[in-house]
């Protein structure tokens, strides 16, 4: 294991596939908070998929597969981290049980899940950090995504941060914690129940009087962003990493883009 050093703590950075394709300015601004956080941060380019999207599609075998992968690129940090609390969740909670019964990854992936972390958490669970110096003059709302809320208990600690920027004003979605009909899978699945999830979470959004929602999963957001260009709502979609580094002086998500078809 990697130890920390006088410089802090050596992390390796898991960008998220998402984020990685159609979002790269959120890993940038990740990057910048672990770096103002005193964390020394690599990210790995031999990095790939964490394996969710097989394992939630019944795919054992490549799920396991990408779960070593994943372990063998990422056990030398003293932390692994991530702006995604879906990514995390599946280190974090699924691959013990995935590797249970593999001799030669059961221990590591145990290992590996008790040192990971989403960032927002990271930050302020183990690092005990809000030095946030960012300004954002605009009245935001804000969407719990379904796996960083259920499997890693993440609520207070992007409010916490948010508190810390300037001109910033947070008014709460009253589905702030009801899935927003992405899902993974589900919203090719079920495209119609997706489609009705997506929009009532953009009109709860209206409601607030936001002009920008904020989120801490990329795949989650390009959804609302997506429908939410469709639906012509006047509705900017952006991480929140992107404010909290005060980084948003670029297109948020879904100008110019498609986004997804939920």
């Amino acid at each position: 294991m990697v130890t920390s050093s006088a410089y802090g703590p050596r992390v390796g950075f898991f960008i998220t596939c998402v984020a990685d394709l159609f979002r790269p300015t959120v890993g940038f601004a990740a990057i910048s908070l672990l770096q103002k956080a005193g964390c020394q941060v690599e990210v790995p380019p031999d990095q790939t998929c964490c394996g969710q999207p097989a394992f939630n599609s019944g795919a054992k075998a490549m799920a396991q597969t990408q779960a070593r992968r994943v372990i063998e690129t990422f056990e030398s940090y003293e932390y692994l981290v991530a702006p995604s609390g879906s990514c995390m969740g599946m280190v974090k909670e699924h691959y013990p049980q995935l590797l249970a019964n593999d001799p030669a990854y059961a221990e590591r992936a145990k290992a590996l899940a008790a040192k990971s972390h989403e960032l927002l958490s990271f930050l302020t669970d183990v690092l005990d950090w809000d030095d946030i110096d960012a300004r954002f003059d605009e009245v935001v709302t804000y969407h719990d995504t379904c796996s960083g809320l259920r499997e890693l208990g993440i609520k207070d600690q992007p409010r916490r941060l948010l508190a810390k920027v300037r001109g910033l004003e947070l008014r709460e979605l009253t589905s702030a914690e009801e899935c927003c009909g992405f899902g993974g899978t589900f919203c090719v699945k079920y495209p119609e129940i997706s489609d009705r999830m997506v929009s009532e979470k953009i009109k709860d959004a209206q409601k607030t009087g936001a002009t920008t929602l904020l989120g801490g999963d990329t795949s989650c957001l390009l959804n609302i962003a997506g429908k939410a260009e469709r639906m012509k709502a006047p509705l900017k979609v952006r991480h929140v990493v992107e404010i909290l580094a005060g980084m948003a002086d670029g297109s948020a998500m879904g100008e110019g883009e498609e986004g997804t078809k939920g």
